[in-house]
């Protein structure tokens, strides 16, 4: 007689064809080079030499090639004749795909559904309670067995008789929806000292932008970008954002979130927030910067912590991710969090995805007051 047991198999990678491979490792240096395609393809050619990526029946040509076929990159010409590839709208699509299959990969796409919170009313995740049928209330969430059996209860088996009053609603969990402005700090310091920050913060707003879009279609997503000043950006130039030669004014990306989340309908709001520094830099009223970058200015933290009120009185709550780990960096975001009553999280660049996910999971959830 056979015992019961396990089969261990040979481990065989994914079949994939050529295009597909090199179309993967392709994807992610695009990432890495902000949308630079030559840049991209110079790369590629350097691990094709060391790793063998191609050969004589699928060459770097041919998938250059494949890559125009498939709509993947556009040649345009440049004012001085020259033509210069560049990423389509569909290769933006796939990269954001992508950095929510790597960052959230136990997460699918779902019914157009909105947030759960502790509330019952409109919803598709059953309570396990019952309540009597009220106008309004959808049929479908009607308790067929329960109602038949309070029919019997009220009006007697021998002439059977349904009423509304016999009617019962299986409960459900109330749903809301959430503005989220997610700030990204693009100042020097992300990719200072040989370390690449921006990337892998970059990856986080696209996988949060394409979870957001595709599970929680109802929901806003507003993405920011602050250094000297403050300014929004588009979702599909996410693949394109670079850090400059700039400071980190906080104060002027939280104004721009707040006035964002201020003309939002939805009653909850929050901001997400990236960034590896102190903040650096204020504009004055008469439009000049004050900017300093030893140690913490005063002026420049004070205000701050008066935003970071100013949110907690708008029931804006604050999540910082702060992707360093330098001891003196502490206190401010203890203070800053302290003010807002927020959350701050202090990590490396691994696993940062999966704590933004963890987080959006929790304060999606509708406030009781």
């Amino acid at each position: 007689m056979r015992k019961p047991g396990y089969v261990f198999t040979p481990y065989e990678a994914p079949n994939q064809t050529p295009f597909e491979y090199l179309f993967d490792i392709f994807s992610e240096l695009v990432t890495h080079t902000s949308g630079d395609v030559d840049e991209a393809l110079d790369w590629l050619n350097v691990l094709d030499k060391e790793y063998k990526l191609t050969s004589d029946e699928y060459t770097m040509e041919d998938f250059i090639e494949d890559l125009k076929k498939k709509g993947y990159l556009r040649e345009e010409i440049q004012p001085d004749g020259k033509g210069q590839l560049s990423i389509t709208a569909k290769t933006e699509r796939v990269i954001r795909k992508n950095a929510m299959d790597q960052i959230f990969g136990n997460i699918r796409k779902s019914g157009a559904g909105n947030h759960k919170s502790k509330k019952s009313g409109v919803g598709d995740e059953a309570t396990g309670e019952f309540r009597a049928f009220q106008f309004g209330d959808s049929f479908e969430n009607i308790a067929v067995t329960e109602s038949l059996k309070n029919a019997q209860i009220n009006n007697g088996i021998g002439e059977f008789r349904l009423t509304e009053q016999d009617l019962v609603i299986e409960d459900t969990h109330h749903k809301s929806q959430m503005s989220t402005v997610l700030m990204i700090d693009i100042s020097h310091s992300m990719i200072l000292y040989g370390e690449d920050r921006i990337t892998p913060a970059k990856k986080v707003a696209m996988a949060l932008a394409e979870l957001i879009t595709t599970s929680y279609p109802k929901d806003t997503l507003d993405v920011i970008v602050f250094g000297n000043d403050a300014w929004p950006i588009k979702i599909k130039d996410l693949p394109y954002l670079n850090v400059g030669p700039y400071h980190t004014n906080t104060v002027a990306g939280l104004e721009l979130a707040m006035d964002i989340l201020r003309r939002k309908r939805n009653t909850n709001k929050q901001i997400f927030m990236i960034t590896d520094g102190k903040p650096s830099c204020l504009r004055l009223p008469d439009g000049q910067y004050y900017k300093n970058s030893n140690g913490f200015d005063q002026m420049i933290v004070e205000k701050c912590y008066n935003m970071a009120a100013q949110a907690r009185k708008m029931h804006i709550p604050i999540t910082t991710f702060m992707i360093a780990q330098d001891p003196y960096l502490q206190s401010f975001v203890e203070q800053f969090t302290q003010s807002n009553k927020g959350k701050a999280f202090y990590t490396g660049l691994k696993g940062l995805g999966e704590m933004i996910f963890h987080d959006y999971e929790t304060n999606r959830k509708k406030r009781i007051n």
